[in-house]
């Protein structure tokens, strides 16, 4: 039995630069992964089918999961069955890729697991077929992302600590994306211009996420009170960065909706993951 933490992570700014002829929308990001786990348990078994519980809402053939396991088995020398558990406290459709950060981690397991022996770079490239997020969690490291979200530059970032508010709604990236009022023609710009002054950075998503649900809205309003409050990808969740100042018992224990206390990370527990064969 294997049992892995698959993380969670911010967008310190989302900017959308350009849409390719496909109809894909050309960004700029940073990803700064985040110590809010889902947990997840690897059983092997004889037959060869697989199972997974705690996702009873998805299902199987559009879990990521599933599909990141379909993906490997082509490749696996020693193939078997699976009973997939996962412990979920990372929100769904929260703008923090747990969907995308589980896919990962079951590419990363299932590679040593069945013995496929591909590269970081090869997980990688199926990962993009489940999502643009998921290579970030399959490299387990900072980056600096371009393109869909596929091309990265791994970046080295302060620690720090955050809060995190879940809205009480579920947004539609879908719907965010067809709104001909959002911004897509961000100027291209570098990861030596957001050092410089962070604050120019925002989320092109934001506004409207705050026009189309209040409850986006009441909590970027109850955050601006203490610092700068940021939308994560294309939303629910929103976030500030901690400061010395700041009572963060307070805050969280005031906040309108669930709130999250988290720590940066420098790399996933998964960077350094290994099966003992």
């Amino acid at each position: 039995m294997i049992r892995v933490p698959s993380p969670a992570k911010l967008n310190l700014f989302l900017h959308i630069t350009g849409r390719r002829e496909n109809g894909y929308h050309e960004l700029q990001t940073i990803f700064q992964l985040i110590d809010l786990y889902d947990w997840m348990t690897f059983e092997p078994h004889a037959e060869e089918n697989i199972q997974i519980e705690g996702l009873a809402e998805v299902q199987l053939e559009q879990n990521l999961i599933y599909r990141a396991a379909q993906l490997l088995r082509p490749h696996a020398k020693k193939p078997c069955g699976l009973n997939i558990r996962i412990e979920k406290n990372i929100p769904m459709g929260a703008g923090l890729g747990g969907g995308s950060s589980n896919a990962a981690a079951t590419l990363i397991v299932l590679n040593q697991l069945w013995q496929c022996d591909l590269t970081e770079q090869q997980l990688a490239d199926y990962g993009v077929q489940l999502g643009a997020d998921v290579p970030i969690f399959v490299f387990g490291h900072n980056a600096w992302a371009e393109g869909i979200g596929e091309h990265l530059s791994f970046i080295d970032l302060a620690q720090k600590k955050f809060i995190i508010l879940k809205p009480d709604c579920f947004i539609s990236t879908q719907q965010l994306f067809s709104q001909k009022t959002l911004t897509r023609d961000s100027k291209i710009t570098k990861f030596c211009a957001y050092q410089i002054e962070p604050s120019n950075f925002g989320n092109n998503f934001e506004p409207l996420a705050r026009q189309l649900y209040p409850e986006v809205d009441e909590a970027m309003q109850y955050l601006d009170q203490f610092g700068l409050a940021k939308l994560t990808g294309t939303g629910a969740c929103v976030f500030i960065e901690v400061t010395s100042e700041m009572d963060t018992a307070q805050i969280l224990q005031n906040s309108p909706c669930k709130s999250y206390l988290v720590n940066s990370l420098a790399e996933s527990p998964l960077r350094h993951f290994s099966v003992t064969r």
